[in-house]
């Protein structure tokens, strides 16, 4: 009997020390339930805490970029304008315009206006052409002399191998932005340039027997301790997050709509089949052993990417439901006290240990995606 007591207090004592509190901030724990009340209330930790938080990155980095799309997401149903004024200082901060590489040769990179997609959200709100025409004007310079070359991926510290979309993140960062300047300016020709990039990266880098995107080409060899192909569990999510913004833009008689369709569907069933018990993705997507901690920036993307399928008809339901809100359970119970929020790994290209202090903005734009389309479909 003694020894069984002495192991219960052990357990205690080695959860306490791996999940230490935040001093001095509140310790009421935040609740995952799936109404109305308990994720406005979750969001708005989230968003504060990173409202309040300095940025480490640039203001027009890709980092925030994501975290922009997020929060702006977050302020259509957060009821206060005091999200969309953080996200205006932001923007006119950044000028409305791109993040211009040093490197001439990677004038094109996708990451440098993923902050884009926040722009033109908040265009569609103000209406205010400053928020608009920079990027279009960069985008109109683009079409006049397009990017070409192959999309091996070839590198190093000081060169950026291509101006195209060569790695999987990328159908995060860029296709979203020329879908959205589509949707708001009526002009089919963003929609081509978007969907014959798309498609070439797509025909590089999609294993359709795995239903799961290489990271870049320097992954169609390599394998994980457990001998499965090495598919990164936030490249992915980066791709499948992607997914809604782009469907949600392209006209109902868009003749390419069904190829992006496909896309989408074959992953959440792919995505649905590799959740684990407690709700989580890992930062290996098939080989979770190597990596068993959470990775809360691909199993937000991934919420998100099922919540919206399930609001928009594409995905049941009664099948992906459960995983949604075994998700949402696993996101809230990695955010600390104060609204920070742990186990995201941080910047890099393929799967790395995460631990619960890891934190970075992309996440947080992940979470506020996933919590503000659950927060639609609880309303539904």
């Amino acid at each position: 009997m003694k020894k069984s007591v002495f192991c219960v207090m052990m357990t205690v004592v080695f959860t306490v020390l791996s999940f230490p509190p935040v001093k001095g901030q509140d310790k009421t724990a935040l609740s995952p339930k799936i109404n109305q009340k308990a994720i406005l209330s979750v969001l708005t930790k989230v968003a504060d805490y990173q409202v309040r938080t300095p940025l480490t990155h640039t203001g027009a980095d890709w980092t925030n970029g994501a975290l922009y799309a997020g929060m702006t997401e977050w302020a259509k149903i957060s009821g206060n304008e005091k999200y969309f004024a953080w996200l205006v200082k932001m923007g006119d901060k950044n000028g409305w315009t791109y993040n211009p590489r040093k490197d001439p040769r990677g004038r094109y990179h996708a990451d440098d206006y993923c902050v884009g997609q926040m722009y033109l959200e908040l265009y569609r709100k103000y209406k205010d052409p400053k928020m608009l025409n920079p990027m279009r004007e960069y985008f109109d310079r683009i079409l006049l002399n397009p990017p070409v070359g192959e999309l091996e991926f070839t590198y190093t510290d000081d060169f950026w191998p291509t101006e195209r979309w060569s790695w999987c993140d990328a159908l995060f960062m860029g296709p979203t932005v020329w879908a959205k300047m589509a949707g708001i300016t009526g002009e089919k020709k963003y929609l081509d340039f978007m969907y014959q990039e798309y498609k070439a990266t797509t025909d590089y880098l999609y294993s359709k027997e795995d239903a799961l995107y290489y990271r870049d080409s320097r992954f169609f060899t390599r394998s994980e301790a457990n001998g499965a192909r090495v598919f990164w569990g936030r490249g992915n999510g980066w791709v499948f997050a992607g997914l809604p913004i782009i469907l949600q833009e392209l006209p109902s008689d868009y003749e390419q709509k069904a190829y992006f369709e496909k896309i989408y569907t074959e992953m959440g069933a792919k995505i649905l089949s590799i959740q684990d018990a407690k709700g989580h993705w890992h930062a290996s997507l098939l080989d979770p052993a190597s990596y068993p901690n959470p990775e809360i920036s691909a199993t937000g993307f991934f919420v998100y990417g099922l919540a919206w399928g399930i609001n928009h008809g594409y995905f049941d339901r009664k099948t992906y439901l459960p995983a949604v809100v075994k998700g949402w359970k696993a996101m809230v119970n990695a955010v600390w006290p104060d609204g920070k929020v742990g186990w995201i790994q941080p910047i890099g290209e393929d799967p790395k240990a995460v631990t619960r202090e890891m934190t970075e903005v992309y996440g947080v734009g992940a979470f506020l995606l996933a919590g503000s389309e659950i927060y639609k479909l609880v309303k539904k």
